[in-house]
């Protein structure tokens, strides 16, 4: 995955000193690719829309 090209996007309460975060873009093809802040070479995981949707209604329980 080229990243490069890619807006990648944190929680708005997120610190620039904690740098503990995940971060979200949304790619070209409706995939959402999450990244952890401290690693932005490393893996990434890419889920689809409805992956995403049970994923972030899981962490919300």
């Amino acid at each position: 995955m080229e990243t490069d090209k890619i807006v990648w996007r944190k929680a708005n309460r997120s610190t620039s000193t904690g740098g503990e975060c995940v971060e979200l873009a949304t790619l070209s093809n409706g995939l959402t690719a999450i990244r952890d802040s401290k690693n932005p070479s490393g893996p990434k995981l890419l889920l689809e829309r409805n992956e995403f949707a049970a994923l972030v209604t899981a962490l919300k329980r």
